[in-house]
C-alpha cells in the first residue's frame, strides 16, 4: 500500500494529540509524521507507532514533501500557513473556522457529503464539532423526509476550549469541594465548576454567539439546503469530554419514533442507545474516547404534526475533530485524490 507524509499543525494541543492517536488507531498509511507547533513546544518528543517524534516549530517552509496537512491550531494560524502548505503540494484538512464558509472550500462530514471532497482546491474544511455530530444524525432522517426546521440546544464539554479549560474545570472543582471562597478564572469569564455558561464564543449583533451561527450556517452548507430553518443555543457545561445535544426537528412527511430508530440503527457512524424504561440513553462519559455518534431519547414531538426529539452525544475531540479529519483523508485516499 502506498504511504503518505502527514503533518499535524497544532500537534501539542488537545485535538492535535487526538489526531496523532486516531491516525495510529485507524492505521492510516503514514510514511512520515511531522509534528508542528509553536516555538515554545518545539523539541518535545511525542510517540507515534512506538517511535519518538520530535515536535518542530511551524514555519512557512514546514510542508516540503507533505501529502496531507491536518491543521488544528486556530483560524489565524490556518489563514497564515495553510496557503503555504497548499503551494508545497499538500492537501490541507483544516479544523478551524477559517475556511468553512468559503464557497470554493468543501465542508465535509464523510457520512453525510463525501462527494464534496472531489471539488477541493487544496483545502477541505472540518466543520464545528457540534455541527458534525448533529448532521450525522440528521442526514439519514433527511433522506427519508426533508427537514424543514431544527431547534438545537448544546451542552458542550470544556475540552472544546482546550487543555487550559480542562485544567480550569478540575482546579475549580477542587476549590469548591474544599470550600475555598474564591475560584481562579483564567479561561472562562465565570466559574465553570458546578455551573453552566450559556455563552460559547463571542456575541454577535443578532444576540446569537458565533458558535450558534456556525451551527446554523455550516449545517445548511453540509446538507445542501439553504432554506432549512435552524436555531441554536450553545451552552458550556462542566463535563471534560463529549458534547451533548437536544435536537428537535420538523419534517415535511411524518417519521414515527419507531421508524426513526430503524433508520438511525442502519445509518453510518451512528449507534442508537434508546431504552428509557431501563434508564439506558447516551451519556458523555460513555461516549468519551469512542468514535460513534450516540442517539437516544427518540420520541415524537406531540406539539406539532411531524416532529421528533433526539438526544445526541459524541466525543468532541474524536468525531467532533480528529476522527472526522482523518476520515476525510481516508476518503481522499479511497478516491485516489492524494
Amino acid at each position: 500500500m502506498k504511504e503518505y507524509n502527514v503533518a499535524i499543525v497544532g500537534a501539542t494541543g488537545a485535538v492535535g494529540e487526538e489526531m496523532r492517536k486516531v491516525l495510529e488507531q485507524r492505521k492510516f498509511p503514514v510514511k512520515k509524521l511531522k509534528l508542528l507547533a509553536s516555538a515554545k513546544s518545539a523539541g518535545r518528543r511525542l510517540t507515534f507507532k512506538r517511535t519518538g517524534v520530535t515536535v518542530e516549530e511551524l514555519t512557512k517552509s514546514s510542508f516540503k514533501d507533505i501529502n496531507v496537512a491536518l491543521f488544528s491550531a486556530g483560524a489565524q494560524i490556518s489563514k497564515e500557513y495553510a496557503p503555504h502548505a497548499v503551494r508545497a503540494g499538500a492537501v490541507v484538512i483544516d479544523n478551524s473556522s477559517a475556511f468553512r464558509m468559503k464557497p470554493d472550500v468543501p465542508l465535509v462530514v464523510p457520512e453525510v457529503n463525501p462527494d464534496d471532497v472531489s471539488w477541493h482546491k487544496g483545502i477541505i474544511a472540518n466543520p464545528n464539532c457540534s455541527t458534525i455530530q448533529m448532521v450525522v444524525a440528521l442526514k439519514p432522517l433527511y433522506n427519508r423526509s426533508r427537514i424543514k426546521r431544527v431547534v438545537v440546544s448544546t451542552y458542550q464539554a470544556v475540552s472544546g476550549t482546550g487543555k487550559e479549560a480542562i485544567e480550569e474545570l478540575l482546579n475549580q472543582s477542587k476549590s469548591v469541594v474544599l470550600g475555598e471562597k474564591k475560584v481562579e478564572l483564567n479561561v472562562y469569564p465565570h466559574q465553570i465548576a458546578f455551573n453552566l455558561l450559556p455563552h460559547i464564543d463571542g456575541f454577535l449583533e443578532n444576540g446569537y454567539t458565533k458558535e450558534e451561527m456556525k451551527m446554523v450556517n455550516e449545517t445548511r452548507k453540509i446538507m445542501g439546503d439553504d432554506e432549512m430553518g435552524i436555531t441554536a443555543t450553545c451552552v458550556r457545561v462542566p463535563v471534560l469530554i463529549s458534547h451533548s445535544e437536544s435536537v428537535n426537528i420538523e419534517t415535511e412527511k411524518k417519521i414515527t419514533a419507531d421508524k426513526a430508530r430503524e433508520i438511525l440503527k442502519n445509518a453510518p457512524g451512528v449507534e442508537v442507545i434508546d431504552d428509557p424504561e431501563n434508564l439506558v440513553y447516551p451519556l458523555p462519559i460513555f461516549a468519551a474516547n469512542k468514535d460513534a455518534c450516540y442517539i437516544g431519547r427518540i420520541r415524537e414531538d406531540e406539539s406539532i404534526k411531524n416532529g421528533l426529539n433526539l438526544w445526541i452525544v459524541a466525543d468532541n475531540l474524536r468525531k467532533g475533530a480528529a476522527l472526522n479529519a482523518t476520515q476525510i483523508a481516508e476518503v481522499l485516499l479511497e478516491r485516489n485524490l492524494l
